[in-house]
């Protein structure tokens, strides 16, 4: 028998800025229950949570990690996640297999930017909340202030359940207005002292009292009816009142600690083992064929792989939650994406670098387990003979873009192992080689992001690498109609070379009339794997070229379009017409009519007016609103349109197009000109004319450099 059931496993999620005090409070969370004998500390690199190298070395978290504790008859699983926008990925997992929130709110900063953003990825999932004011003894803390920006951020719906006395450096005490009483801490003693709200204090506690009560009847008609008649609530009320809030998202109760002096910590668990919802009650799963899924242990048995992470000396490690059923080790179990049965040989419970054998969990339960070869981050594995997949986690999309090359020649496919295992951990960090750029790029979340990755692949696959501006991906077309005759002749000893082809090209659109004065004889369409078309006419009489030429010349064409003449880069939209030429009896064949062909497009295609186009995105900035302007500004300095101005709240959305070429690291520049109080998303839009002399200036430095290759060959 697993050693908790269901209805007492919790799962709580760590949240906050960074240096909001979150791996510090695991750590007063892990020594409250006796699970260490001492507090570590991120100055001393001490900290059960953030145990790698690079967390130690960069003083803050990175990753998200799990941790474990018992705490009165409660299991409490417990993932402390980074506080920086550019690891959201790991907040996002852990709240996908989270059943309640803590975000903790430095008590001298008050509501960050880092709170706002990861307050919106809690209302995508409404996952249960608890506000929890940490570093009351900082010089410059204020409660009060903090309170009142999380109300002004996140609604009324923030109550209070406890406050401060001797806010700063005195900090030592907390009155509990749930049940109306105070502690008071004293140094050398690891309890506090449990007393009467001094009489001072009594018409606050009171006023707070009431309005605790207030909101949790306002949720609840049987608790406002009680309230109406007794003009009271007893505590039990109360906290299966705020129980039932917290879990329908209406209510967000705010909680006073000092995690650096385990202070208000016990009373915080206190709280999560009495009034949080276990796994059991959050709502239950919904497959992607829309079925429902119960958290329960008598069901099937079924895990969800939320996290995925390569452990020196050890191998991959896939963390998990059990959504149902009970799993053991031994137990064989499918992969419902890849159809592979995966053995579940070893069962770990994990306390941040160490793993615990067991040989059950428990559905609700979150563990960890080793070497399972097929299966990936967001897979569902469930017992034989059922059909379960559990929704997916969505990612965010990428913020940045750069191109990456090892610093020496020889190690290319080391590079590309080593980027496919980051990726595997990563779902935020996507990999693409492209043919087109002739580059390896890595879409990423932002600046902090490519520190981490650049690191890990110096210090952990010893590669030596290089970042660079990634090339932009032009588009070539034109804008009028030309003809050209391109005759190929190669005589050398035996059977020569030999055909000619006259072409006509035009700017090919959607409806266009049929070739005129030609004789149309037949017609492909192709819509090009870059976007755009090609349609290729076949208006040849008389047979002057054999119709089994026809497709070579249409190659060459095709093959030129893969670099264009302007700046080398792919051509689209465009319709050619082969209307005349010449052969011979002995020397044509298709290689000759595939140069005639090309070379006829190129003639053809330099006297159309050539025009380079440039891929334009579609950008949405939320600021502050007095940002708003500073935003706009930068937009029309990077050749941007805007496109309008909407409001969300306390923030206001920016909307306009802007070249991807200008918008190399604005993720960074975004960052600094708003304090890292703005975000973005980007999508491309459509493929926009670039102005005339920014052409010619792409097109001098191709050539340049195409002159300056041949000179190298």
């Amino acid at each position: 028998m697993p050693e908790f059931d269901t209805a007492h496993v919790k799962n709580i999620v760590l949240l906050g800025h960074s240096g909001s005090g979150k791996t510090t409070l695991a750590e007063s969370m892990l020594f409250e229950a006796g699970l260490t004998h001492k507090l570590g500390s991120i100055e001393e690199k001490s900290t059960v949570s953030d145990y790698t190298d690079l967390e130690k070395e960069r003083g803050n978290s990175i990753f998200s990690k799990l941790l474990h504790t018992h705490w009165k008859g409660y299991k409490i699983n417990i993932l402390d996640t980074p506080g920086y926008d550019d690891f959201s990925g790991e907040v996002i997992s852990a709240l996908r297999v989270g059943d309640t929130g803590l975000m903790l709110l430095n008590a001298s900063s008050g509501v960050e930017v880092g709170t706002d953003i990861i307050w919106e990825y809690t209302e995508q999932f409404k996952t249960p909340m608890i506000f929890v004011v940490n570093q009351l003894d900082h010089p410059k803390a204020d409660f009060t202030k903090t309170v009142k920006e999380a109300k002004n951020h996140f609604g009324n719906n923030v109550v209070v359940v406890q406050y401060p006395l001797n806010v700063g450096l005195g900090f030592n005490a907390i009155v509990d207005v749930l049940n109306m009483v105070l502690y008071k801490y004293s140094e050398g003693k690891p309890k506090p002292e449990k007393l009467p709200i001094p009489e001072e204090e009594k018409a606050t506690a009171e006023r707070l009292h009431k309005e605790l009560i207030e909101s949790i009847a306002s949720n609840d008609e049987s608790l406002m009816e009680s309230y109406f008649e007794k003009g009271e609530l007893t505590e039990d009320e109360m906290k299966e009142g705020l129980h039932l809030s917290m879990l329908r998202h209406d209510l967000f109760p705010v909680f006073c600690i000092s995690a650096k002096q385990n202070r208000g910590v016990a009373r915080l668990m206190g709280y999560l083992d009495n009034v949080c919802p276990p796994a059991n009650e959050m709502p239950p799963q919904t497959t992607l064929n829309g079925t429902i899924l119960e958290c329960d242990a008598k069901g099937p048995a079924c895990i969800f792989i939320y996290k995925t992470a390569t452990e020196p000396h050890i191998g991959d490690l896939s963390y998990f939650k059990v959504y149902s059923g009970i799993i053991k080790s031994g137990m064989e179990l499918i992969n419902e994406t890849t159809s592979v049965t995966e053995r579940i040989n070893q069962l770990f419970v994990v306390e941040g670098n160490k793993r615990i054998p067991v040989t059950e969990l428990v559905a609700g339960d979150i563990g960890a387990t080793l070497k399972l070869r097929n299966t990936h981050t967001n897979n569902t594995l469930h017992e034989k003979g059922k059909n379960i997949e559990l929704q997916p986690i969505v990612f965010p999309e990428s913020k940045m873009s750069i191109a990456i090359a090892n610093a020496k020649r020889g190690e290319e496919e080391k590079l590309a192992s080593a980027l496919h295992q980051l990726q595997e951990e990563d779902p935020t960090l996507k990999v693409e080689v492209s043919a087109e750029l002739g580059q390896t790029l890595l879409h990423c979340q932002g600046d902090m992001h490519l520190t981490v990755i650049k690191w890990k692949l110096q210090n952990v696959f010893h590669l030596d690498v290089q970042y660079f501006k990634p090339k932009i991906a032009y588009r070539e077309t034109i804008r009028k109609e030309a003809e050209a005759i391109y005759r190929h002749k190669k005589q050398s000893g035996g059977a020569g070379q030999f055909g000619e082809v006259s072409i006509r090209i035009e700017p090919w659109y959607e409806g266009m009339p049929e070739p005129h004065g030609l004789n149309v004889r037949g017609r492909e369409e192709f819509n090009l794997p870059w976007g755009g078309k090609l349609v290729y006419y076949n208006c040849i009489v008389g047979g002057v070229i054999d119709q089994r030429f026809l497709p070579s010349i249409m190659k060459g064409i095709m093959e030129k379009m893969h670099q264009g003449p302007i700046t080398g880069s792919y051509v689209r939209d465009i319709r050619v017409s082969v209307f005349d030429g010449k052969m011979h009896a002995v020397d044509s064949n298709d290689l000759s009519f595939k140069i005639a062909g090309m070379m006829a497009f190129k003639e053809a295609f330099q006297k159309a007016d050539p025009l380079l186009l440039e891929p334009i995105y579609s950008v949405e900035v939320r600021c502050p609103d007095d940002l708003t302007g500073n935003i706009m500004g930068d937009l029309q300095m990077r050749r941007g349109i805007v496109e309008g101005v909407d409001a969300e709240g306390h923030f206001t959305i920016v909307k306009g197009h802007v070249p991807h070429a200008e918008l190399h690291q604005y993720a960074s520049s975004l960052r600094g000109l708003t304090q890292g109080m703005a975000r973005f998303k980007m999508k491309f839009l459509e493929y926009a004319p670039v102005s005339a002399d920014l052409q010619k200036k792409l097109a001098d430095a191709y050539s340049k450099e195409s002159t300056e290759l041949l000179e190298l060959i």
